[in-house]
């Protein structure tokens, strides 16, 4: 089921009437990402503001996964024991079937179900998984005491607001995109749950008209690859049938139905358990077309009655339609929506709980997501990036999330009267970058036209520039031309090497004010066009405007800092143990201990490493409402940037970044950072570091020409390699611009359906002519052409619309899968990242090789 965006606020309401001294916590399941983080900080003071107890539990991927819905979610259920409640799940399971995960489908003898647990998925991944969307769960008719997906309050898996939130069940909260983009897929998915059970004779059927059709309609009777039963996969080491070791088939996916004529469970108890999407069933009634021919008048000719064996032909046809429709939902590829942290903010402000701590936690939420690459087509570069500032992220929508934050922070953070004369002359008017608060009590939030430099109030303006992923791309710096480049920009700035290399708070006043406007002067000699935002274009807009938020004297820092230091907390560990040349490898231990290892050493590596992950997690939790704690934590942030660009600046110089047939490839295996990047998201900034500096190196012919990339990390002590796939990129075109393209695209449709219009029934003038000099009378047949010749015209503009809508998304996940059922590599696929994947370090080159042969964007 599905929560539109303008109930978003009934289900919490709800819950509140619930509320009361006995009532069960609430339970949140957090990805471990800044994103999910912000929106779990946002969401828990709304529980502590209205007394509602609840429990953090963070899920580093889906074996942690598995592991809280086993021993935290299902004794939640009233069928084992436990009084329900709700469990949300922030960033996580959005790809998977979450009923099946959480143990809430009912079996043949009517046991299981809900059991009162009422899930919450708020995720930013896409492709959904439409079970959760879409389905609604079991309940049993108490007239025929038939199990059916039917609830009052539900229609078509949308949620009404005569729902009432107490028998628990998946409801998925809508950012907008199910409403308006998935009605073929709404339509798809419900007809298929309320198809019949076509039962076992289609099979048969299909084989008697193969003799007659001449194999004809022996295609249907095929099942398509992603319907074979899977081939299992080799574990991590031969021989070797641990449980920990994950294969493809045991970790949660989505879950695809084959396209066979086999029969179509309609009841719980005819579910089977295979791999794959499963869609239970659509409709299609077929009596009333028999009832009219019955009692048509005996003047006219009644036709024919189709048989049995036609019927049934024309309800698989339906079937394979629809699964078709659904198939290519899922194939379309990875992309990213709306933030989860924005998501939350939406419900604090239709509660009206909105403040500036609030606002600001969800501000850095969806600053954080740049970092890594995710955008409206998936984990990738962004290509809009020349916009300026951040207005390039996700395209036109991101940008309407961005503008309604400034919005918000004009609404919470009005200027004092006496502070006006200081900030015409020092603030946000007149460009300068604020580097302190306005007084020793001052925690506002205020705008300012942020460069694009990494850290630039904590580091030197030097180090910041030359640590910006942009910026180092473009001058290519990792080379001493590229690193005199940058020092000739300085210089043309009048920015001395003694200015520019003391810390940016220290540097001489009148340099700092004028630092913005010498940045937009002499940037784009050098085809820095996006390095600073644009001047405001219309009246107050600021696009491509950054935060900043001051605690007084303290600290200040920019949403994007804010970001990136929470994202080194997750991704390094403690700052304590940083050192010289590299960190404590404690820091690294994987919840996978290695195959060469005792049981007992396994069993001890796996507990202290989600001791770790947990520590990590309320370390940054902790951060986000304590600013000493987030200060404290920048040295770690800025030892991953020197790494990152220490790494990135080996592999180019060295040549060790392959060109393959499909996407270019780098691996990490030697160096003083290596065990830096088995985490995934320290390897993400650095494949998309690289990534950036081979589109500088090689041109940008045609859009994202050199960024599709696999980059691999190796773990030695584990014996395996982490691998990022790096594909798509964000939307390439302005709001206007896809407006204008829309609007043309339909002009053309309709004449093109008009001209078809005109030859058809020009056609079935000639035809009525024949007829009548023939003496004969007209028949049906011409009306079902018609119909037919419609049918196929909407479906080839509907497939216009869903390829144009999935043109460039990031497809490695789908290949990766592809290419580990041809090849058996010994692969594990824990993260929530599509992309993102761990192989031994045996199978990587056969792996990679086979894949080069995949499409990896769509």
């Amino acid at each position: 089921m599905y929560l539109p965006r303008g109930l978003i606020a009934q289900l919490y309401q709800n819950l509140l009437k619930r509320n009361h001294a006995a009532a069960p916590p609430v339970l949140l399941l957090v990805a471990l990402e800044p994103d999910a983080l912000c929106a779990c900080r946002i969401l828990t003071a709304l529980l502590r503001r209205d007394y509602i107890p609840h429990k953090i539990q963070p899920i580093a991927g889906y074996g942690d996964l598995s592991r809280a819905a086993e021993d935290l979610v299902r004794p939640m259920r009233t069928t084992q024991g436990g009084s329900g409640g709700v469990v949300v799940c922030l960033g996580v399971g959005g790809m998977v079937d979450l009923e099946e995960i959480f143990g809430m489908e009912v079996d043949s003898e009517g046991n299981g179900g809900t059991g009162d647990v009422e899930v919450w998925l708020m995720d930013a991944r896409r492709p959904w998984n439409l079970t959760n969307v879409f389905g609604t769960p079991y309940g049993q008719d108490g007239a025929t005491g038939e199990w059916a997906r039917k609830r009052a309050g539900v229609d078509k898996g949308r949620i009404q607001k005569n729902y009432h939130s107490s028998k628990g069940g998946i409801i998925v909260f809508d950012d907008g995109d199910i409403e308006e983009e998935l009605n073929n897929e709404r339509e798809a998915y419900c007809a298929l749950e309320e198809m019949p059970d076509l039962g076992e004779e289609v099979e048969s059927d299909n084989d008697d008209d193969d003799d007659d059709d001449e194999g004809g309609d022996e295609a249907r009777g095929q099942e398509p690859p992603s319907g074979q039963a899977p081939k299992k996969r080799k574990s991590w080491s031969e021989g070797d049938d641990s449980d920990e070791d994950m294969s493809e088939d045991e970790r949660p996916r989505q879950r695809r139905r084959s396209n066979s004529g086999g029969s179509i469970p309609s009841t719980p108890e005819q579910r089977p358990a295979r791999r794959g999407l499963m869609i239970l069933g659509g409709s299609s009634d077929f009596s009333r077309s028999d009832s009219r021919s019955r009692s048509a008048s005996p003047a006219v000719a009644a036709p024919k009655e189709q048989s049995v064996k036609s019927l049934r032909r024309q309800l698989v046809a339906m079937k394979d339609k629809h699964d078709k429709t659904l198939q290519k939902y899922y194939d379309q590829g990875a992309s990213y929506s709306e933030p989860v942290s924005s998501l939350v903010y939406s419900l604090a402000s239709e509660l009206g709980r909105e403040d500036n701590d609030l606002l600001w936690n969800a501000i850095v939420g969806v600053s954080s997501l740049e970092l890594y690459g995710r955008t409206g087509s998936g984990v990738g570069l962004n290509p809009l990036s020349t916009a300026g500032g951040s207005a390039g992220w996700n395209g036109d929508r991101g940008e309407r999330i961005r503008s309604v934050f400034r919005d918000e922070v004009r609404r919470l953070n009005p200027v004092d009267i006496k502070d006006l004369g200081r900030d015409t002359s020092m603030a946000e008017s007149s460009g300068v970058i604020p580097t302190s608060a306005r007084s020793a009590t001052d925690k506002s939030i205020r705008l300012s036209p942020e460069p694009r430099f990494l850290l630039l109030r904590h580091w030197s303006l030097y180090e910041s520039m030359q640590h910006s992923p942009y910026l180092s791309a473009k001058l290519h710096v990792w080379n001493d031309s590229g690193r005199r480049r940058l020092d000739k920009l300085l210089a043309k700035m009048g920015v001395s090497l003694a200015q520019c290399k003391q810390y940016y708070t220290h540097m001489d006043m009148e340099i700092k004010r004028g630092l913005r406007e010498r940045l937009l002067k002499f940037a784009p000699m050098y085809g820095l066009d996006g390095l600073v935002p644009p001047v405001p274009r219309y009246g107050d807009s600021r696009d491509g405007w950054g935060f900043v938020r001051c605690w007084g004297w303290k600290a200040c820092l920019s949403a994007i800092d804010a970001g990136v230091i929470l994202g080194a907390i997750l991704e390094v560990g403690d700052a304590k143990s940083l050192s010289t040349s590299s960190l404590d490898a404690s820091n690294f231990i994987s919840t996978q201990s290695s195959s060469q290892d005792r049981p007992e050493d396994q069993a001890d590596a796996a507990t202290e490493a989600q001791d770790r992950i947990i520590s990590r997690f309320y370390t940054a939790y902790d951060a986000l409402s304590d600013i000493d704690k987030l200060t404290a934590h920048i040295p770690t942030a800025q030892h991953l940037h020197r790494a990152i660009l220490r790494t990135g600046t080996a592999l180019i110089e060295k040549r060790q970044i392959r060109h393959l047939k499909a996407f270019r490839m780098a691996v990490v295996r030697e160096g003083p950072d290596v065990q830096l990047f088995t985490h995934p998201g320290a390897l993400t900034k650095l494949a998309l570091w690289i990534a950036e500096a081979i589109v500088e190196l090689n041109g940008t012919k045609g859009r994202n020409r050199g960024s599709e990339l696999v980059m691999a990390g190796l773990d030695e002590r584990q014996g395996r390699y982490v691998v990022v796939g790096l594909g798509g990129g964000g939307a390439t075109e302005s709001a206007k611009e896809r407006l204008a393209k829309r609007n043309k695209r339909l002009q053309l449709r309709e004449e093109k359906r008009s001209a078809k219009a005109k030859e058809r029934e020009r056609r079935r003038e000639a035809r009525r002519a024949r007829l009548e000099a023939a003496g004969l009378d007209d028949d049906e047949v011409e009306g079902s052409d018609s119909e037919d010749a419609s049918e196929s015209d909407e479906e080839e503009e509907d497939e216009e619309e869903e390829n144009e809508k999935a043109s460039g998304r990031n497809r490695f996940g789908n290949a990766f899968h592809e290419v580990v059922q041809e090849t058996g590599a010994r692969v594990r696929m824990d993260s929530f990242e599509a992309c993102v994947i761990e192989i031994r370090k045996e199978d990587l080159s056969g792996f990679l090789e086979r894949l080069s042969m995949k499409a990896v964007v769509g």
